[in-house]
């Protein structure tokens, strides 16, 4: 299908989960290891569906792999939310990251959007 690699959506997606482990490396405790956990296998989960869709040569595969990463980066942002509302994120990481899920969502969507109107 494409190069992952020159893709903005993956590469932004790739710097989130990059931000993401460096987030979570700053919660401490074992109150906050299943939220760590489970963000940052939402995290790496949107660039890798990004990387497994782009394998394949048919846009319908490629869209159906987007919408699983859409599904994760919305999982990520509901983690990134709860970590914060425990009080395991700091205020900056959270703004930090959400700014960038969004964005990342929202590419994701373009990009869907643009691979059903080319197989149509």
């Amino acid at each position: 299908m494409a190069d992952f690699r020159k893709l903005r959506v993956w590469q932004a997606a790739q710097q989130i989960a990059i931000d993401a482990e460096r987030a979570t490396a700053r919660m401490r405790g074992t109150r906050s290891a299943t939220v760590r956990d489970q963000l940052l296998r939402a995290a790496m989960s949107v660039p890798t569906n990004i990387v497994e869709g782009s394998a394949h040569t048919s846009p319908r595969e490629f869209a159906r792999y987007l919408g699983y990463a859409i599904a994760s980066v919305t999982e990520l942002e509901g983690h990134v939310q709860l970590a914060r509302d425990l009080k395991l994120m700091t205020e900056q990481d959270f703004t930090s990251l959400l700014a960038r899920i969004i964005d990342v969502r929202k590419m994701l969507h373009g990009l869907l959007k643009k691979l059903r109107s080319d197989s149509q």
